[in-house]
């Protein structure tokens, strides 16, 4: 089988082959070349030691030289070259304590964590697959290297990657590696948080986000959002839902346009309603004020995940409001705009829809109706730069003051009244009519007091 790779790539092999070294492509590149795919980067392997490799080359730098790992810069571009290797113990479920190594390539290759990820390839020499590799993609599985347990053990975030592979390439994973999965899900939380929310999010964006079902059915899900594992198996015994909390989130999620804020919200949103059941002399099932308790475990969990605070805010906003029936009225839409922003307040609207979806068909129609209607009128007062927020007054807290405003509160209320009756009829928006409106209220509000 040749396949082929970037001219960069082929001269690499060749120079570090012209010193007398064997080189290969090897792991996730050879798996994507051959399905058809562009690799995201390349990783050579070889025999070459790490001070061969910096001798070889002009631009070098140690990324990992303890584990035999060298990024050489070659026509502006970085590639990790690393030495074959056997791995030793691994005490911290991540990183071997020593490496020793080796000259065959074989060995190198049984250190790695799947089969699919265990080939190396070099022009004329074709692709090395001793581990069956290549079945496993035609069988459209994922398989562990040697002892699946082994393998986790050595690293636990291995266990997240299958899953995650399982997602993007729309594969299953092989039912001893499952098994093993199962009996080492403890391990996880030996991994770092931000570790887990890379594999996490390539799940979520994945053609199959909803996936995360696998790390409950796999036993990990309670070891890295234990909320989210709650809402599996609680009941929503009630006329508009079809599936339990858990199932519902789920195919919500994969409602979902492929978005990072928008597939997080959708994970998220139901998060609290277990702890928000109550059931009524009827026995219909209720979760009042769960958009509350789901925005503050959201909050909670992202933030241990180690997510940067501006996605945070902009996915706890979704959550809050996921709920919120926005009358199909101008004023209605402008008003939750100048709440979550014009940018959120679209994904909202996606975000609505896709919860819809995941409920009882029987009410579906009349739901999307009114989310169409919004989205059109969301559209018009963009379209027409309709004002809806205190900065678009043409007026501002300057022109207040000079009207005899007083430095404080009362100039923010006023901005914030004379935005209500802008919203309402947007030709209220000039000048001589807001200064006129905000002297009125300046007497009226001396005259309260």
């Amino acid at each position: 089988m040749e396949l082929e790779l970037k001219e960069d790539v082929t001269d690499i092999l060749e120079r570090l082959r012209q010193h007398g070294h064997k080189a290969y492509v090897a792991g996730g590149a050879v798996r994507d070349l051959v399905m058809g795919s562009e690799p995201h980067d390349f990783d050579i392997a070889t025999s070459a030691r790490p001070e061969e490799v910096k001798r070889i080359f002009d631009k070098t730098i140690d990324t990992g030289v303890t584990h035999g790992t060298v990024t050489i810069i070659y026509n502006k571009t970085g590639y990790e070259i690393t030495t074959f290797r056997r791995d030793g113990e691994y005490r911290d479920s991540r990183h071997p304590d020593r490496v020793i190594y080796v000259k065959n390539p074989r060995e190198d290759c049984l250190r790695r964590d799947f089969t699919i990820n265990a080939m190396m390839y070099c022009p004329g020499e074709g692709v090395i697959d001793r581990f069956n590799g290549l079945r496993d993609i035609r069988r459209r599985l994922i398989r562990c290297v040697g002892k699946p347990e082994r393998r986790f053990r050595e690293d636990a975030l291995r266990m997240l990657r299958a899953v995650r592979f399982s997602a993007v390439l729309s594969f299953k994973i092989e039912e001893q590696t499952r098994n093993a999965i199962k009996k080492c899900a403890p391990l996880i939380r030996r991994v770092s948080r931000e570790r887990i929310l890379e594999e996490l999010n390539k799940i979520l964006l994945s053609d199959h986000p909803d996936y995360f079902r696998e790390l409950h059915d796999l036993g990990l899900l309670q070891f890295i959002i234990p909320q989210l594992e709650r809402c599996f198996g609680e009941e929503q015994r009630n006329r508009y839902h079809i599936y339990d909390v858990g199932e519902h989130i789920m195919h919500t999620v994969q409602n979902t346009p492929r978005d990072f804020i928008l597939r997080w919200a959708a994970l998220m949103h139901d998060i609290g309603k277990p702890c928000c059941s109550s059931t009524d002399s009827a026995g219909i099932i209720h979760f009042y004020g769960h958009h509350r308790e789901s925005r503050r475990i959201t909050v909670d969990v992202l933030h241990k995940l180690r997510m940067d605070n501006d996605s945070i805010r902009d996915i706890a906003i979704l959550v809050e409001n996921h709920d919120v029936r926005v009358e199909p009225l101008p004023a209605s839409v402008k008003r939750t705009m100048a709440r979550c922003g014009p940018r959120l307040f679209e994904k909202l609207l996606l975000l609505q829809k896709a919860d819809n979806l995941a409920k009882n068909e029987e009410y579906l129609p009349e739901k999307i109706k009114r989310i169409e209607s919004l989205t059109r009128i969301y559209n018009e007062i963009l379209a027409e730069d309709q004002p809806y927020l205190v900065s678009q007054l043409v007026i501002n807290g300057s022109d207040l003051i000079k009207l005899g405003y007083r430095p404080g509160r009362i100039i923010g209320d006023t901005l914030k009244a004379l935005i209500d009756e802008v919203i309402i009829n947007p030709k209220l928006n000039n000048r001589e009519y807001l200064l006129n409106r905000a002297a009125e209220l300046k007497k009226i509000n001396n005259f309260k007091k």
